[in-house]
């Protein structure tokens, strides 16, 4: 498993070794681009797949669990035109589920934020802003984000979240610090949907029950109508395989709040 310290020590080493055989035997230089590049790339990459686990350990799945039980998360709500609907889906099909929510949305629609926690899902934390340049946040910046969600889910609900999902999958050292400072634990997905993108939901949904197995964390957001299509096909597809949705923190046996 490629970590981000051990890759740094290993491109120091190989740069200094780089640097001196250029010094005695005049190595092209450009045997250090390359390898400098090979560094940029792994560590772009590192912090663009939140599933490498390169910078801090994330929870993706379940090994333990003993049940045909799997998760099903959504991202970016609470949204007042489309969270109800997965809510009333969700109600009818007896399935759980966890919202990773935006502060700033919290902030806008705590009646709906409320919602989703009595109708027995489970809430997390998924930055205030969400902002596009989330993954170039300082550590201070990163820790106000999430310090400002948890203080308004407190406020709303009562709750003193300890779920993260990183905007967009972001992961880096600054990030995790932050994370360390509020003891909040990142969760992962073994199961991405790619709902927010321009696939069919044909193929969004057979994205999401290729080789679906207990244990499996879906990634869904609670922001269009595509995705409460693809919702339904996949609650009737788990019950033509008698599997269960459940919480995230039931399928991990986590605790979601303090």
């Amino acid at each position: 498993m490629l970590r981000f310290k051990t890759i740094n020590t290993l491109f120091a080493v190989l740069l200094v070794v780089l640097l001196v055989l250029h010094y005695f035997y005049v190595l092209p230089v450009g045997f250090v681009f390359v390898l400098v590049l090979g560094w940029l790339l792994i560590t772009v990459m590192g912090s663009a797949f939140i599933r490498w686990n390169y910078h801090f350990n994330s929870l993706h799945h379940s090994k333990a669990t003993e049940e045909n039980h799997i998760a099903i998360t959504f991202d970016d709500g609470p949204h007042p035109v489309y969270t109800p609907k997965v809510l009333r889906l969700l109600t009818e099909y007896n399935a759980k589920a966890t919202f990773f929510c935006i502060g700033k949305n919290i902030e806008a629609y705590p009646v709906l934020f409320n919602q989703i926690i009595n109708h027995g899902h489970t809430v997390g934390n998924h930055t205030y802003s969400h902002s596009n340049g989330f993954g170039f946040f300082s550590t201070k910046k990163v820790e106000e984000e999430l310090r400002r969600t948890n203080a308004i889910a407190e406020k709303v609900s009562g709750k003193r979240l300890k779920m993260y999902r990183p905007a967009f999958g972001v992961t880096n050292p600054n990030i995790k610090k932050a994370l360390q400072v509020l003891r909040l634990t990142p969760i992962g997905w073994s199961k991405r949907s790619f709902d927010t993108t321009q696939l069919s939901e044909k193929k969004l949904v057979a994205r999401v029950t290729h080789n679906l197995k207990k244990g499996d964390i879906i990634l869904l957001h609670d922001t269009s109508d595509k995705t409460i299509a693809v919702l339904e096909r996949l609650l009737l597809f788990l019950k033509s395989k008698n599997m269960q949705a459940v919480t995230v923190n039931q399928l991990l046996s986590i605790q979601p709040y303090e």
